[in-house]
Order: C-alpha cells, then sequence, then structure tokens
C-alpha cells in the first residue's frame, strides 16, 4: 500500500506538471487546449478526433476541438527544455533517438509531404508512404517496459535529414540537462544514425552516444605512429582495413567480455578502439561486436555498435563495454511508446489541414504520455472482466483506471464563456479551392547528412 505521504507528493507532482503546462507551454488557446489534453488522457482508445469532444473533461462545443489544434500556439522550446530537466538528476539515463512516420497519402492539399519509410510486415519487412517523418528523442523510463516519454518530437522536413534533426535534438537536450553534473546520460540511436556525418555533429557533448552499424561496413584503424626519422610525404592518416564480414582483419581485440546473462543466456562482447570511416578521420569511435544466445543452434547474428564517449563521466559512474550494450538493448521500449501514442491515442488518426497542426497534436499526445507517468504511482489497477491484474501498469492500464484520479484535481483552465452563434459564410463571397502540393522527393544532395 502507498504511503499517503508518497500518495500525497505524486497528486503534487502531477498538479504541479499540468499548471506548468498550462502556465508555460500553451501561449494562445490555451483553454481549449488544456481541455483537449484531459479528454485525451481519460478517454480509451481514440477512434475519431471529434469524438474527444464528447468527454465530459472537454467543457466547450466541438468546434473549439479543431480550433484548438489549427490556431492554438505552443512554446515547443520551453518545453523541450523542461521535460528533459524532468528525467533523472543522478545515475545512468538512458534515452532513445529513433523516427516515426505521420502517413497522410491523399491529401494533397498539406505541403511538403515526403516519401517516407514505414515499419511493416508485409514483403520485406517494411513499405513506403507518403506523409511526414517526425523525429523522437525519448526518455527510457524502464528497460523492457512499456514507458518511453518523449522530451523533443520535430517533424523533418523535406530540405532537412533525419540526421542532422536528430543532431539538434541531442544538442539542445545536452544543453538543457548541462547542469546536472551528476547524471550519465547516454542516446541509444537506430541504424540509420550509425555514421560519420551524424556522430561528427554530437562529438564532445555532456552525453554519450551508442548507435547500431550495417553488419557490412568497413572501417580503418588508427593510422601507425610515426617513423622517429621523418620522410617525405604526408604521414599516414589510415591504419589497417577492418571489414565486418571479415574477420582476419579485426586483429586482436582491445577488451573481450563473456558472461551468462539470465535473459540474453551466454553474451560476448568485443571492443576496438578508435577506428574511423575513410571520410571521418576527425571523429574516431569505438566499435563494439556483440554475440547472444551461443547456446542455440543457429544463434542470431551479431550486433555491431558505435560508441561515442561523453565528455566527462560523473565520479563514481562506471562506464565499460558491457554498460553500453545494455544502453542499446534497453532503448526497445521507444517502440511500444510509438505504438501506444499512434494506436490508442490516435496520434496520427486526425486529417488536419496543416502541418503545423499535425505539430501540436503531436506534442499534445506528447504530453499525455508524460501526464499518465506521473499519474502511475497513484492510480489502482481496474482491469475489464477479461483482463488479468498487472503489478506493472502499461500506459494503457494507466488511462483505463486514471479518471477516480482526475475527479480528486481540479482543471487550471478557466471554464466556457458562450460566445453565441457564428455568422458564418458571408453571402456573395466566392469559395476558392485550396493549392495542391505535390510529394517531394529528397534528391541525394538533400538526404545527405551533415
Amino acid at each position: 500500500m502507498t504511503e499517503p505521504n508518497a500518495t500525497k507528493e505524486n497528486i503534487n507532482k502531477l498538479i504541479e506538471f499540468r499548471q506548468a503546462i498550462y502556465a508555460h507551454a500553451m501561449l494562445a488557446r490555451r483553454d481549449a487546449l488544456f481541455d483537449l489534453l484531459d479528454a485525451l488522457v481519460t478517454t480509451g482508445h481514440v477512434s475519431s478526433f471529434a469524438k474527444l469532444s464528447q468527454s465530459s473533461y472537454f467543457r466547450r462545443k466541438w468546434p473549439s476541438i479543431y480550433a484548438a489544434i489549427e490556431d492554438g500556439r505552443l512554446d515547443s522550446d520551453w518545453l523541450r527544455q523542461d521535460l528533459a530537466q524532468r528525467t533523472p538528476q543522478t545515475g545512468t539515463c538512458v534515452f532513445a533517438l529513433d523516427g516515426s512516420p505521420w502517413p497522410r497519402p491523399r491529401a494533397r492539399t498539406l505541403e511538403d509531404r515526403q516519401f517516407v519509410y514505414q515499419a511493416s510486415s508485409d514483403v520485406n519487412g517494411g513499405t513506403v508512404t507518403i506523409g511526414y517523418p517526425y523525429s523522437m528523442l525519448e526518455w527510457i523510463v524502464e528497460a523492457h517496459s512499456s514507458w518511453s516519454l518523449p522530451i523533443d518530437v520535430r517533424r523533418v522536413a523535406s530540405n532537412q535529414t533525419a540526421q542532422e534533426v536528430g543532431a539538434a535534438q541531442i544538442q539542445a537536450f545536452a544543453k538543457a540537462r548541462e547542469a546536472f553534473l551528476e547524471a550519465l546520460d547516454i542516446v541509444a540511436c537506430d541504424g540509420k544514425y550509425g555514421n560519420c556525418g551524424f556522430l561528427r555533429s554530437v562529438k564532445g557533448l555532456r552525453c554519450g552516444i551508442v548507435t547500431r552499424l550495417r553488419c557490412d561496413r568497413v572501417l580503418r584503424q588508427a593510422p601507425p605512429p610515426p617513423p622517429t626519422i621523418r620522410k617525405r610525404g604526408r604521414p599516414k592518416v589510415h591504419g589497417e582495413r577492418f571489414a565486418f564480414k571479415e574477420p582476419d582483419t579485426w586483429g586482436t581485440p582491445d577488451e573481450v567480455i563473456e558472461w551468462e546473462d539470465p535473459r540474453w543466456g551466454k553474451v560476448c562482447l568485443e571492443r576496438w578502439n578508435q577506428l574511423h570511416e575513410t571520410k571521418g578521420t576527425d571523429v574516431p569511435y569505438d566499435v563494439v561486436r556483440a554475440r547472444v544466445h551461443l547456446e542455440r543452434e543457429h544463434p542470431p547474428a551479431d550486433l555491431w555498435l558505435a560508441w561515442l564517449a561523453p565528455q566527462s563521466v560523473p565520479a563514481g559512474q562506471e562506464l565499460n563495454t558491457e554498460v553500453i550494450w545494455r544502453t542499446y538493448d534497453q532503448r526497445w521500449p521507444i517502440e511500444p511508446g510509438f505504438h501506444f501514442r499512434k494506436e490508442t491515442l490516435g496520434w496520427t488518426i486526425p486529417m488536419f489541414q496543416s502541418k503545423e497542426a499535425g505539430d501540436r497534436w503531436t506534442e499534445i499526445t506528447a504530453l499525455a504520455a508524460w501526464i499518465l507517468y506521473l499519474a502511475r504511482p497513484l492510480v489502482e489497477d481496474a482491469p475489464l472482466p477479461w483482463q488479468r491484474p498487472q503489478q506493472r501498469l502499461t500506459p494503457q492500464r494507466v488511462q483505463q483506471s486514471i479518471c477516480p484520479i482526475f475527479a480528486q484535481i481540479p482543471s487550471p483552465a478557466r471554464p466556457p464563456k458562450p460566445r453565441g452563434k457564428a455568422e458564418g459564410w458571408p453571402k456573395g463571397k466566392s469559395r476558392t479551392h485550396k493549392p495542391r502540393f505535390p510529394v517531394v522527393k529528397k534528391t541525394p544532395v538533400a538526404a545527405k547528412t551533415a
């Protein structure tokens, strides 16, 4: 049973977070935006955006739900800094960077739509759709759970790459947490960030970077030391060849660790220090090869990781090869986090008429995930007749049981005022069709990493 003092502290945290969002993050249409946020948190599966206006927590008429998104305004910079500072200030903190698409294949009036990859179980393991790609930097609350909280969500424009946007997110995140000297922040990135262009942009920050590498990469080892007797010509900048698919080029690892893991079975980690790409001699990084489940007849393929060390390691924090591998292993909750916001919170269900409205709705769904997390210690599991009780509540189960908590805390939003009926479309004013925009196909120059 939760202690009364702990319960009161958790309620105060939830109330303080809601008041801060209302006072600082919502700049225009804040009352309607906040009612929409409460309706989203307390509603179960969102099958229609307009149906959120039928929630008892949305105290306005249904047109206000669209006006809140289309005419509202959020302070995204303040929001990113505030959420970054709400993560733990001590210990090892794991964050994940990845992208997710918002498909809008038939929205011809939307500007800057692109061809984006959409993960699928169809043929070839994926498909291509038309829509908007979003880059997400999220805090992994617990390993092997469903809790992944967005810190920085940004739409990737057609004149940007996912690597450029992701690097900007990590740079802003590191700056927001530069005062937390006792926290060791590590960002685990997907395979598309495993190149020297991205790593060059995040080199020398206070957070470490671990990213997956393709299994067919060819790197270079550090050059040998210059001879004592100087010779003519430029000194060597590349050492021996290091090809992932050619074991005879690896040489002796700088570190080898083996142990029995209760989850993965037998684990073997090999580490080579100070490797670099042919075009990235200024960005040396360590490479880790992970082999797991060696007791199986057909073990999974090797996992190759690139490790870029942080600027400094807090005193008392241990940072070794095992920590690097476990950090990447802990990035998985970002996948169920995407799934929850899409399938339950209805992130990609609305069909807004501007990309800016989609950005605002994306940030609203991110705030809803944070409110559910802050309410997790307060709710009591209320399973449906066909559900089993849970000890570690998932976001969906917290949302299912949150209404009694919301009945005890006030809303900072002001109640609505009757405005009368709108005049409607002026008589005699002509209507014009909205302009149509072609789908933007990125050129190799535009897709080039910074």
